[in-house]
């Protein structure tokens, strides 16, 4: 019986994360899982203050705020989706696990050149470096909740459905490079969501459908045959909503 291909998960600690661990777990030998500390708030705050302006980054703050309330009160129906696709969201096993600092930091290099795999799975990580992408032969492959280009950032399947394009909420999974969202594009799936849904459960369905590209992905490393492919049409990144906005779209069109 061949080997199963080893990888190493690179991630943020997470409902995500624990998902995409147990989907790939039986099918792949998952050498370790690096998990990173979330970055700065107020860090990010500055940064995003600096580029997109107080006023939108306070009602992006606000609106974040409310998701958390969102996310509590959708638990039901987030348990309801678990059980219909069959996701596990039980703990990663302690042992599996390295936590980190920085996805970036020299320790991360050094265990991925002394694990060896045969490629690295990213799931919610800050921006990878290039000294990082670039220290092992093994690709980096990312799963993004939304479809590239024209969704890049955070939040895809949300902003595709408030900017009225249903046909491009989904996810994708592609090569990591050193911009957002920019590498090469290896599997794309839309996803179908109803009355019963909003912003908090909307990821569970695009990670429904990611878990079974991302193992496609996997096998295709072994088989040499990884072929990504630029993606066409407008290419946007986006940002968490404003509270404002996100109460107009959900009074005005009934995108929760």
């Amino acid at each position: 019986m061949p080997a199963k291909p080893r990888i190493v998960i690179l991630a943020d600690a997470g409902l995500s994360t624990q998902l995409m661990y147990h989907g790939l777990s039986d099918g792949f030998d998952i050498a370790a899982v690096v998990l990173e500390q979330k970055p700065s708030s107020a860090k990010m705050i500055r940064h995003r203050a600096k580029k997109l302006g107080w006023s939108e980054t306070l009602g992006q703050i606000a609106f974040i705020a409310f998701s958390r309330w969102l996310g509590k009160i959708s638990r039901r129906r987030v348990r309801q989706l678990l059980q219909r696709y069959g996701l596990d969201d039980a703990p990663i096993p302690s042992q599996a696990i390295t936590h980190v600092t920085s996805a970036n930091q020299r320790e991360v290099i050094r265990l991925l050149r002394e694990l060896a795999p045969d490629a690295v799975v990213v799931n919610g990580t800050r921006i990878l470096s290039k000294k990082l992408l670039t220290s092992i032969e093994a690709p980096f492959l990312n799963t993004h909740m939304g479809i590239t280009p024209a969704y890049r950032g955070v939040h895809g399947g949300y902003w595709a459905l408030a900017m009225n394009d249903r046909a491009h909420c989904g996810v994708t999974v592609h090569v990591v490079d050193e911009g957002v969202d920019t590498g090469g594009i290896l599997y794309q799936a839309t996803i179908d969501v109803d009355a019963d849904d909003n912003f908090a459960t909307y990821p569970i369905h695009q990670i429904a459908k990611a878990i079974p590209l991302m193992r496609a992905a996997l096998h295709d490393v072994t088989a040499q045959r990884l072929s990504p492919r630029e993606g066409e049409g407008p290419s946007r990144q986006w940002y968490h909503p404003t509270l404002l906005f996100y109460l107009k779209q959900r009074m005005l069109k009934g995108i929760k």
